[in-house]
């Protein structure tokens, strides 16, 4: 999937949060003992100086690596599919392998096609006499589709969450026939606190996409999404906003025009639910999306919450791939009219599937073209007129030596192709001590060369002093921020999560609270704890980059947050 500009992994897992230079009254730790204090910003910035005046800090001369200006292959980035764990074995000869998204083939209230389709396998299913059954691969939708579209691999079926998914594996010119176009209910939304949602509806009059995206624009309502390259309920929100816009031109300039002004006021983005849900906990968000069957098995917030469908129905479809013999064209068939029976429909409403019947879609189809280009209008207007200022801080102490190292390398030079060119970029490394290798600048041709210079020149050696390399990282970024006041700044963090030298995250807590900088984390042999930690202050993701996937990771981070 080249030409869509998204990127490496499944994660992840990625959670923006509104970028604010300041705000007075955060708690604030001394690194030098002294007890939480109050602090405004000058008391801050002078905190922050005192800090790296304490850090002994190397400036690095610049050098030059070889850029490589090839499109983004996202074939070459997948790692293998035994990644993704097989949820369901086959137990015959003759056999479907599909892959399912994870609401419905994972474990408990997410498992419910795991239990359908062993029910299935044990049914002593037969086609043209032979005995059948069928294998379910767990994997999220959008990831599904980069294997398909790809073809570094492809199964013989696919049941995403939404029709969208189907629709963009066409675009390839990959058969995909549509068997069934429900496996079970479903439905996204938007959910609104009760409180908001009342305020909304007294001004508005009614709650929907329209409103929501007015509201937004208005600055009258703080509301996420998830990433519409990895997330059904992502992509199917960026398109129906698009809509209330222009109906007639998704892509159009008046629907672009309103997409710019409503996501300037949009203050997070995440890759996951899970990431969803956790920034919904710390209040900062007054809406988010997520989908029903989640909705109602989530106690904690059927009841202070609100719950407004939206967009295309999330009825879980099931398409053949390919061109498929005529036995296991018959096996897929013979399984969507199993899963279809009452008996496992009534198992899908115990799990919180089959509500909201009487939603009908408001979306009219869209072809896969059209999702194409509204996921890459997505990447260039997300960040609307403020561009990004972002330190990478690469950990090179001793006991990132060996692989560690190698490949903290490939994923930083397979991802620096997501960052944009309106973005400026700096890198600082650190192991006892702090080097800052490439000062911030725009990332335009001579700054990538520098880039790729400083990631090549890294050697591993000595302690592990995490904090100051933050530490500057942030000297770095308030500088930069007072040059270019509009600038969103932001860190990633590469490591190995151990920390022995230097300042400690009580040392420097409040300041990362106080100047609201997500810290993403990217760990690899990790204790990931100890970067969680880190990422956690101000809602940013923590990757878990195994040997396997970490360049697919990292790639779908920086193309959510660059």
């Amino acid at each position: 999937m080249a030409n869509k500009g998204k990127a490496f992994f499944v994660l992840i897992a990625i959670a923006a949060v509104v970028f604010g230079l300041v705000y007075a009254g955060i708690t604030l730790t001394s690194n030098l003992g002294k007890s939480d204090s109050q602090v405004n910003t000058e008391d801050a910035g002078k905190r922050l100086d005192k800090l790296y005046k304490n850090i002994n800090v190397n400036n690095v001369e610049p050098v030059k690596g070889q850029i490589d200006l090839d499109p983004v292959a996202v074939g070459d980035s997948l790692p293998d599919i035994s990644k993704f764990a097989v949820s369901v074995e086959n137990t015959t000869d003759s056999f479907v392998e599909i892959f399912s998204s994870t609401e419905k083939s994972g474990t408990g209230i997410d498992g419910w096609l795991n239990e359908v389709a062993e029910a299935f396998n044990q049914s002593n299913a037969q086609v043209n006499g032979k005995p059948v059954s069928v294998k379910i691969r767990n994997i999220a939708s959008g990831t599904a589709t980069d294997y398909i579209r790809s073809g570094k691999y492809v199964p013989d079926a696919f049941t995403p969450s939404n029709e969208l998914w189907g629709e963009m594996v066409k675009a390839e010119g990959i058969s995909a026939e549509l068997v069934s176009k429900r496996l079970v209910g479903n439905v996204t939304g938007i959910v609104t606190r009760k409180a908001k949602y009342d305020e909304l509806v007294e001004k508005y009059g009614s709650i929907n996409v329209k409103t929501i995206t007015d509201a937004i624009a208005d600055n009258e309502l703080s509301m996420g999404y998830t990433d519409p390259f990895a997330s059904s309920t992502g992509l199917n929100f960026l398109v129906t906003s698009l809509r209330t816009f222009d109906h007639t031109d998704l892509l159009g300039e008046t629907a672009v025009q309103g997409f710019e002004r409503f996501q300037a006021n949009v203050p997070f983005i995440a890759s996951t639910t899970i990431q969803m849900r956790d920034a919904a906990k710390t209040g900062m968000l007054d809406s988010f999306v997520l989908e029903y069957q989640t909705y109602v098995n989530a106690a904690d917030l059927k009841s202070g919450y609100v719950f407004t469908p939206f967009g295309v129905r999330h009825d879980s479809p099931l398409y053949a791939l390919g061109d498929l013999p005529k036995e296991k064209l018959d096996i897929i068939k013979a399984f969507a009219d199993f899963v279809a029976q009452d008996k496992n429909q009534k198992l899908g409403t115990e799990k919180g599937f089959n509500g909201l019947e009487e939603y009908q879609s408001e979306l009219e189809a869209v072809d896969g073209g059209t999702l194409l280009s509204a996921q890459r209008l997505w990447k260039e207007k997300k960040d609307g007129s403020k561009p990004i200022a972002a330190v990478f801080v690469a950990d090179v102490s001793g006991s990132m030596d060996g692989e560690p190292l190698n490949r903290l390398k490939e994923s930083l030079l397979q991802g620096q192709k997501y960052l944009g060119r309106d973005n400026s970029i700096g890198f600082v490394s650190y192991s006892s001590d702090v080097s800052i290798n490439l000062p911030i600048a725009k990332y335009d041709t001579n700054q990538q060369s520098m880039f790729v210079g400083a990631i090549n020149s890294l050697q591993a050696s000595g302690g592990t002093a995490t904090f100051d390399g933050i530490v500057v990282a942030m000297k770095l970024l308030q500088d930069e921020v007072a040059l270019n006041p509009d600038v969103k700044p932001v860190i990633f963090v590469l490591s190995d999560g151990e920390t022995n030298e230097g300042h400690s995250l009580k040392d420097i807590r409040g300041l990362i609270e106080t100047y609201k900088i997500p810290v993403y984390t990217i760990g690899y042999n990790a204790n990931i704890e100890a970067l969680k930690s880190i990422s956690s202050i101000n809602e940013a993701a923590s990757i878990n980059a195994d040997t396997d996937d970490v360049v697919y990771k990292i790639g779908n981070l920086l193309n959510v947050q660059m």
